[in-house]
């Protein structure tokens, strides 16, 4: 399958997945909580068990956040699989305020290199593979990629706004953030935060709505691995914290070191 199938796959998937997150959105679901804690919602299940039926095709393994116990003595020999979280942002989903999304990524040798988001209640969809793309009013099946890329706008999208802007969690602010936007206010005449949940803060970069997205927080690898291969699609770059370099996936502990979404 070349890569061209493989995105098509991606994208038909999560707008799959969506489908099924807008029937139990559209209802009185109930919630559950996961070990951690953590919100569960009928969705999340759903939205798995149709993505991981559509990207079988592939023969390519995948990762989801719902179904994430795969040993690492199995998964680390992984040169290419999907990194899936078929329901990014549960409490926004809980909340009904529609900013959740649905994340695909490839990931190939420890790097993303191709990505999909795809956003249930407005029907926009963020995708990538060398280059990044948004198409909007996204609800049916896509027959053709061709088809998909003529009604699509290359990312980053043309700006006109002179001010800085900064994006921002709706659930999560750390000190460390507060730092570093106020170090931004030091360095740029006009500063702005641009309040977003999940993958969307990813997507606002990509886009270039926001000029920088620093995430100084706990999240897990599926819920940055799409929006990384979008957001370097689209020229800028998710950069590890610690290390100073892109950040890598696959490893034994899937939790995510701090990081920084910049656009040089």
């Amino acid at each position: 399958m070349d890569r061209k199938d493989l995105l098509l796959n991606a994208i038909n998937a999560a707008l799959a997945g969506g489908k099924e997150i807008l029937d139990v959105y559209n209802s009185d679901f109930a919630i559950e909580h996961k070990d951690d804690k953590s919100p569960l919602t009928e969705a999340d299940k759903r939205a798995h068990l149709k993505i991981v039926e559509l990207l079988e095709c592939t023969s390519i393994p995948v990762l989801s956040e719902e179904g994430k116990n795969i040993p690492y003595d199995e998964r680390k020999n992984w040169s290419q699989f999907w990194m899936v979280d078929p329901l990014d942002g549960t409490k926004e989903f809980i909340k009904r305020n529609g900013e959740f999304t649905v994340n695909i990524a490839l990931i190939e040798n420890q790097e993303s290199t191709m990505g999909v988001i795809y956003v249930p209640v407005t029907g926009e969809l963020y995708f990538s593979d060398e280059k990044a793309y948004k198409a909007e009013n996204m609800r049916l099946k896509v027959k053709s990629l061709e088809e998909l890329l003529q009604n699509a706008q290359i990312l980053p999208l043309p700006q006109t706004r002179k001010n800085y802007i900064v994006v921002g969690s709706r659930s999560h602010m750390s000190e460390e953030t507060e730092t570093y936007i106020n170090e931004q206010k030091e360095l740029h005449n006009e500063v702005d935060i641009l309040s977003k949940g999940s993958s969307l803060k990813l997507c606002m970069v990509a886009e270039g709505a926001a000029d920088s997205y620093p995430r100084f927080a706990p999240t897990m690898e599926w819920d940055t691995a799409a929006g990384q291969a979008i957001v370097r699609g689209s020229g800028a770059n998710v950069i590890n914290w610690e290390t100073q370099e892109t950040m890598l996936y696959n490893k034994e502990n899937l939790l995510n070191s701090w990081f920084l979404v910049k656009r040089d």
